[in-house]
């Protein structure tokens, strides 16, 4: 895994004084570096044992994380200033805007090291721990059924960012990180910006490849350079190529000041958007309609919007049988985590499971997350929590959800189903149209809602309950 660090950036605090394995910082003892970035180093760490931390064996803290460490120490008053606010950038989008799709901030403080001078004072960010980025597994070779998901994941993490009112402003490969099970946790919030009306502004920094054109002749203004939800559109476009390609970028060029100039030539009509002949027709007009030459032509296409296309495009199960996701909605809007493991009769034609069974008028049905990382938390942890719609008919968006939150393991009593409601979607384009309407606890406000069939393994014999109205 790369540094998160501030990216884009030339120069940056001088590495000769790195932390070596068993070093303590603050309550956390560091396991191995994991990498540096232009202001900041990164380094594996488990609890410590003592009053300032956690035993390593507390099995309600995490067994191992990643300090981001971004030190001040002899830098000029402007650069310290850049560190600062770009820590304060990730630790309040961190506190604000959590999702299984981003990288969990887990805490910081400020490191008291006078035995290191080049690290006292230095901003520490505690972070989860992934298992690598998306950059390593494309200098490995990405499996070919892994390219759809990963791309859906970033496009999860990117929908929940937008519609928080936040834009990444720095998405690549390096900032993609990856858990053991090839779950995407987007990173590295240094430069992320919180939207005011339809844009924000931020710092004149970022990762040449990956800024649109636009960008590049953006004026300067006194509270940075403006900065739209179509910036990361355009560097989702770049990903998606890079996945599909082996890792080129569209834009030809030996130096990324050279693709650059590309992007510029494209994006005055000067040249042709060029893509390589491996990207698959569909995920070639899905990076086209991200890499479109301006903001305007690329607003239509939202994070949202290109993550419901690829859940309803055509799949081909391992059974060699199509199925195509009718209308397909992903249940983002408004959960805590993505779509949980399909049901069994995902990719049955809707109607081909009987209504209602005689004898079967109550039953219950118990939560799954289908993030691993949810599932193992002892805490009923926010960011964990699972939305009950109010209407099963109606789109699943946050309009559309009671106040109640559910987690993994809690058990619902249902007593009646619907098989033909609202398609929901995991990141897999699995899914299911049936809904389980649950009985609520006494006081928690309505006290019926909806758990869709994806968030859940039961399949309780219930029967159909009288049809809703949109």
């Amino acid at each position: 895994m790369t540094s998160p660090g501030v990216p884009g950036g030339s120069a940056g605090h001088d590495r000769t004084d790195e932390l070596p394995p068993g070093y303590r910082v603050g309550g956390w003892v560091v396991s191995e570096l994991i990498g540096s970035g232009g202001w900041s180093t990164v380094y594996a760490a488990r609890p410590a044992d003592g009053p300032e931390g956690r035993s390593a064996a507390d099995p309600a803290g995490p067994a191992e994380v990643a300090l981001k460490i971004m030190p001040t120490a002899g830098l000029a008053p402007r650069q310290a200033r850049r560190i600062m606010e770009s820590a304060r950038r990730e630790v309040e989008l961190g506190s604000r805007v959590g999702h299984p799709r981003l990288i969990g901030l887990l805490g910081s403080f400020v490191l008291a090291a006078p035995d290191r001078p080049a690290v006292d004072g230095a901003i520490v960010l505690v972070m989860e721990r992934a298992s690598g980025s998306l950059r390593e597994l494309l200098d490995a070779g990405v499996p070919e059924a892994d390219r759809g998901p990963l791309i859906a994941g970033i496009c999860e993490g990117l929908a929940h960012l937008h519609r928080s009112g936040w834009v990444h402003a720095d998405l690549k490969p390096e900032n993609v990180l990856l858990g053991a099970d090839r779950s995407v946790k987007l990173s590295d919030f240094g430069l992320a910006t919180e939207l005011t009306g339809t844009h924000g502004y931020a710092p004149p920094m970022g990762t040449l490849d990956y800024l649109p054109p636009e960008r590049w002749r953006a004026p300067l203004g006194e509270l940075g350079v403006r900065i739209r939800p179509t910036a990361d559109i355009w560097a989702l476009g770049i990903v998606v190529h890079e996945v599909f390609s082996s890792g080129g970028s569209p834009f030809s060029g030996a130096t990324p000041v050279a693709r650059g100039a590309a992007v510029q030539e494209y994006g005055e009509g000067r040249a042709p958007l060029r893509m390589d002949h491996a990207v698959p027709p569909f995920w070639r007009e899905l990076a086209a309609d991200c890499l479109a030459p301006t903001h305007e032509a690329r607003a239509p296409h939202t994070a949202e919007s290109l993550l419901a296309r690829i859940a309803g495009r055509q799949e081909t199960p391992a059974g060699g049988r199509r199925v195509r996701a009718r209308a397909a909605v992903l249940a983002t809007a408004m959960c805590g985590v993505a779509a949980a493991t399909l049901c069994s009769d995902a990719v049955r034609p809707v109607g081909s499971v009987q209504p209602g069974i005689v004898g079967s008028t109550a039953g219950t049905v118990r939560v799954f997350n289908a993030e691993r990382s949810c599932r193992e938390r002892v805490d009923r942890h926010p960011g964990c929590s699972l939305g009950l719609a109010i209407d099963p008919v109606r789109p699943y968006t946050a309009d559309n959800v009671v106040p109640t939150r559910v987690w993994h393991g809690d058990v619902l009593a249902a007593d009646c189903q619907v098989p033909d409601g609202q398609p929901i979607v995991d990141e897999e384009a699995r899914w299911s149209t049936r809904w389980f309407r649950v009985r609520l606890p006494s006081g928690a406000g309505p006290q019926v809602a909806w758990l869709p069939a994806v968030r859940t393994k039961e399949r309780p014999a219930l029967p159909e309950c009288p049809r809703p109205t949109a």
